[in-house]
């Protein structure tokens, strides 16, 4: 897997610009808030991001999880599969940049902030397209099963941000398409961008020719 290309996929749904927002960051339902710099709002945001994806799948059949709306759209069973491919990859990616040395000298290179990253990431009106290596098939038939997934992934990336410290994750500096960003970044990422397909997955739920059942 050509790693450059994975993290130029993964950032490329991005649409944060590098000026301070006075804006509160919105979650999955626009409820207000204000990202903190420590890992309880990691964890936060993490069970947040979980419990609206379980929530917004509740219940689907196999006939509203193979739904696509046209032939270029996503199923939901699609949008479970790429939410979990890339939490796997990108969360791979951060180990290994964590095992390298800290580079605390480049800190003043990174410009986006906690903020602008989620917001960026739960902002739908910009659209990309997701390469093969991390587009759905559809394999999913049933909720339980890509849960059981989802949970075991979520589990591990939680279990690992224990072992860190605050500053490891922030001292480590890797380049991005969109400039410098920390490995902090990189993990609350992981997080924004299943709450961006959770939005996704409403919108298909949304369409007028979704299955009643």
């Amino acid at each position: 897997m050509n790693k450059l290309l994975l993290l130029s996929a993964a950032f490329l749904t991005l649409s944060f610009t590098t000026t301070e927002s006075t804006l509160p960051t919105k979650h999955i339902h626009g409820e207000a808030i204000v990202p903190q710099n420590d890992k309880a709002f990691l964890r936060d945001y993490y069970r947040e991001t979980k419990n609206q994806l379980k929530k917004s799948i509740k219940g689907l059949s196999t006939a509203q999880l193979q739904y696509k709306p046209s032939a270029s759209e996503w199923s939901v069973s699609q949008c479970l599969e790429h939410i979990i491919k890339t939490e796997k990859a990108i969360f791979g990616m951060t180990k290994e940049a964590l095992e390298k040395p800290a580079n605390p000298e480049r800190k003043d290179e990174v410009k986006v902030t906690d903020q602008q990253l989620i917001d960026g990431m739960t902002d739908r009106s910009e659209k990309a397209e997701a390469p093969a290596m991390l587009t759905g098939t559809g394999s999913y038939q049933d909720v339980a099963t890509a849960l059981k997934d989802f949970q075991a992934q979520r589990t591990e990336i939680l279990d690992y941000i224990e072992t860190v410290p605050l500053d490891e994750l922030r001292n480590h500096i890797n380049d991005s398409p969109f400039g410098p960003v920390d490995s902090y970044h990189s993990i609350l990422f992981i997080a924004a961008h299943t709450a961006r397909h959770t939005l996704q997955i409403e919108e298909v739920k949304s369409k007028d020719t979704f299955p009643k059942e």
